[in-house]
């Protein structure tokens, strides 16, 4: 039986967190002698809990999942790293309690390559959606690799408008590779795979339990030299991976937006905290060019054309319809409005309804006090 079985198996013991793993991982060089010789883990500085956890694991090891897990590692595409491995992300290991095995579906190469973090809400408004993908889109024909969450809304757009410009991306997962969540993403998870990879801390099994989505937090910007917060309320997971990455002295950038925006609050309060305020892509490969190598990409183009912007609509996350009661018609307008003003002609563009069908229903819905109108014959979603 090999290092790695061993290793596994006390990495699937429940009790036995990252911390109380390093500390086994640093003082044992081959883990058999661990499960040889159990008195020897009075040399470690362990609490009594973490000591009966250790104790736990070495006398009831899981050899059968064990097996599941290396068989699982003999597929194409899948890895088991352990810290010590050559390819395992030189910028992870410099954070606090770092993965001390990380699952691995998809490239090995692209790990330590240079990577974006953009984090976001789940249920984004429509202009979150778009800016979302044009971000990614326009980093990742830089060069740069767009790491996420794979969950709805700002994560899925990101990976979408990465591999959309034919780029890199990175999600880390909450659950155990030989699960997809949300199920939803299979079609964007085998994208990830031949693009990127799919990476999680996970043993095989684990499911979305609600503790593991903050914990992985800390590697989706461990792996990255800096976070892009697109939206976010204050209370959210988002924030929470902002601020990981200060504590492991990374950047963190934040994209403002309408003061009536309560997704734009997070943004606002980081700005506030220190974070650097984006308006543009550009603004992004400005401040870690030092970092960035020779761009291999399509020639700069800021701003998405409309047909890319339609395009990636046909991968988006649909906004959680909250006008269910309304008409079909006053739902898609207001599906396709945010909080920043628009023109009638880009919401033809963004709904597919007629300019017509738009200016009737607007009107009905302006006195139903759903939008507000703007100079220049522009729209938005009524304020709070």
């Amino acid at each position: 039986m090999d290092d790695l079985s061993y290793w596994l198996a006390l990495h699937k013991a429940s009790g036995i967190g990252p911390a109380t793993f390093s500390q086994l991982f640093e003082h044992f060089s081959k883990p058999q002698q661990l499960f040889d010789y159990p008195e020897t883990l009075s040399e470690l500085d362990l609490t009594s809990s973490q000591k009966n956890a250790v104790q736990q694991a070495i006398q009831n090891p899981d050899w059968q999942a064990v097996e599941k897990e290396q068989l699982w590692a003999d597929e194409a595409e899948n890895h088991i790293l352990l810290q010590t491995h050559p390819s395992y992300p030189e910028l992870l290991k410099q954070i606090h309690s770092p993965p001390p095995i990380l699952f691995i579906k998809g490239q090995l190469n692209v790990l330590n390559e240079i990577q974006l973090a953009m984090v976001g809400s789940r249920n984004p408004s429509i202009d979150g959606h778009e800016t979302a993908w044009q971000f990614a889109h326009h980093l990742a024909q830089h060069g740069m690799v767009i790491t996420s969450g794979m969950a709805l809304g700002i994560d899925a757009q990101s990976h979408y408008g990465a591999l959309q410009a034919k780029g890199k991306s990175i999600a880390v997962a909450g659950t155990g590779l030989d699960r997809i969540y949300p199920a939803r993403h299979k079609e964007l998870a085998w994208q990830l795979i031949e693009n990127g990879a799919i990476i999680s801390e996970y043993s095989l099994g684990t499911g979305p339990m609600k503790h593991n989505f903050p914990q992985r937090n800390r590697i989706i910007s461990g792996l990255s030299v800096g976070t892009l917060v697109v939206e976010a309320a204050l209370k959210s997971g988002s924030l929470i991976t902002a601020y990981a990455a200060l504590e492991q002295a990374r950047e963190v950038f934040a994209i403002p937006g309408s003061i009536h925006n309560p997704l734009s609050r997070g943004c606002h309060q980081l700005i506030k905290s220190g974070a650097k305020l984006v308006e543009t892509a550009e603004d992004i490969l400005e401040e870690l060019s030092s970092l960035m190598i020779a761009s291999r990409v399509i020639p700069d183009n800021t701003a998405s054309s409309s047909a890319e912007t339609e395009h990636s609509f046909k991968h988006t996350e649909q906004v959680r319809n909250t006008h269910s009661l309304l008409p079909k018609v006053q739902q898609k307008i207001l599906d396709n409005l945010g909080y920043d003003p628009i023109s009638i002609d880009t919401l033809n563009i963004r709904s597919g309804l007629s300019v017509a069908d738009i200016n009737a229903n607007l009107v009905l819905l302006e006195v139903d006090d759903y939008i507000q109108s703007h100079p220049g014959g522009k729209v938005s979603l009524k304020s709070n």
